[in-house]
């Protein structure tokens, strides 16, 4: 067994768990404050009710989130010394910064927004959520700072082997934070988007909750239109520009492009061949990828055989590179699709009626953070073979003192705990699904 693909393999399963549920937490929140704002300034019951409702659905989804955070750090003092030891004095302040200003600011406000109601005044309620979103938010930046810093490194000087912080804000504000942090956050407002859409058309689908669900159905398909527009454009397109620029060898992996040329074609479709490695039977656009990237339809592009073949993915992940990022093109097109069809009933006003709209927003409530999924693992996968870009292989990260087959263990017990926890939220968000919003005299009396 190769202690460092089960390391790597235990690490994809801890955060690929994980990151179902920052994405639906950060975007659900915003759609609360929308929510908790049209519910306490109209003083509207059926906005208060959904607040309410959805409100419960984004703390179950937050605890579990939480918990499963938590195992991620502790894998980079077990599995991946080597690497905290080269890069803790810059890895470790984004992570601090993430702790002390972002997750004690949501929790604390988290408290008070769920248990406030009623208690409090309406504009501090309201303002509560609002906190809980900030805060997520903020909690996503410095996320995004540390994984971008692995992408783009920047503000720092290596001495005694070890890389030591010189400059606090060009490591922060390192040439990759600004773009990949903006797609990441504006692609969990569809998360949350889609997490409301979805539920309010199961609502409507079962005639259940009218008044509720119409009103949600109606905010989160002009949100999550919006949102989608902006993860493509500008924010997308600038990540992959910047990606172009800064990480040339990604670039080529996840747009499959093999041999540089100028005006680069844009592959729309194809069949990675990991072993010759080629792209089988692909459609493309002629010239595209050179102006998509830079601006010029004859602009050069380099591909995969213009670096050296210690320097890019290979093998599988090469192909993953591949499929994973062109699945998060097509599954974002498909949000454009479904939410603009949704705005269109809406200007018909049927969209109540368009069983054909609304079973499409109930099954694409997942696909959201399925998306993310794929962006991520294409934006790691695709810096391979470097755990820092250019500075620290995978292969030199990873701890030497643990054997494979403790770390084969850990996979199997952690596979089984998450099977469990995934059951349970799914559970208990079918549950409070199922039993639907409050009464209108339940809420009013909570008041």
């Amino acid at each position: 067994m190769d202690a460092v693909l089960l390391a790597r393999l235990q690490f994809a399963l801890t955060i690929t768990f994980h990151f179902i549920f920052p994405p639906i937490t950060i975007g659900l929140a915003w759609m609360l404050v929308i929510t908790e704002w049209n519910g306490w300034r109209k003083n509207d019951d059926a906005f208060v009710r959904a607040g309410k409702f959805f409100g419960k659905l984004f703390a179950i989804t937050f605890a579990v989130g939480v918990a499963t955070g938590i195992v991620m750090e502790f894998q980079f003092g077990t599995n991946w010394a080597s690497y905290s030891k080269f890069v803790g004095d810059i890895f470790g302040a984004p992570l601090a910064a993430e702790g002390i200003f972002a997750f004690f600011l949501e929790s604390s406000f988290l408290g008070l927004y769920l248990f406030g109601r009623g208690r409090v005044s309406k504009g501090v309620h309201w303002f509560s959520i609002f906190m809980v979103a900030v805060g997520a938010t903020l909690s996503a930046f410095w996320i995004i700072v540390a994984t971008s810093w692995q992408q783009t490194p920047a503000g720092y000087v290596i001495r005694n082997g070890r890389a030591e912080l010189t400059s606090f804000a060009e490591a922060v504000f390192n040439p990759s934070t600004f773009e990949r942090y903006t797609h990441t956050v504006v692609a969990c407002l569809v998360c949350g988007a889609f997490f409301m859409g979805g539920v309010s058309a199961f609502m409507v689908l079962k005639k259940r909750h009218l008044d509720v669900a119409g009103k949600t159905l109606k905010l989160a398909t002009i949100f999550g239109f919006i949102a989608a527009v902006l993860v493509a454009f500008p924010t997308g397109h600038r990540s992959a520009q910047q990606v172009a620029e800064t990480q040339p060898e990604k670039f080529a992996a996840i747009e499959g492009l093999y041999d540089g040329r100028t005006g680069a074609p844009l592959v729309l479709f194809g069949l990675p061949i990991p072993r010759d490695p080629s792209l089988k039977a692909p459609i493309e656009i002629p010239n595209m990828l050179s102006w998509m990237a830079f601006g010029d339809l004859d602009a050069e592009v380099r591909g995969i055989n213009d670096f050296p073949p210690d320097e890019v993915p290979k093998g599988a992940e090469l192909w993953i590179s591949f499929v994973s990022f062109h699945n998060m093109v097509i599954l974002g097109t498909l949000f454009i699709a479904v939410t603009g069809f949704g705005l269109f009933q809406m200007w018909r006003k049927k969209i109540m009626e368009s069983k054909w709209f609304l079973r499409a927003f109930m099954l694409c409530l997942p696909l959201p953070v399925l998306a993310c999924e794929f962006g991520w693992t294409a934006a790691e996968v695709g810096r391979q073979p470097w755990a820092v870009y250019k500075v620290l292989k995978v292969q030199d990260a990873v701890s030497i003192t643990v054997p494979a087959g403790n770390i084969l263990f850990s996979i199997i017990m952690f596979g089984l705990i998450y099977l469990a926890l995934g059951a349970l939220w799914v559970f208990l968000l079918a549950k409070k699904i199922g039993r639907g919003p409050e009464a209108a005299a339940a809420v009013k009396g909570g008041e």
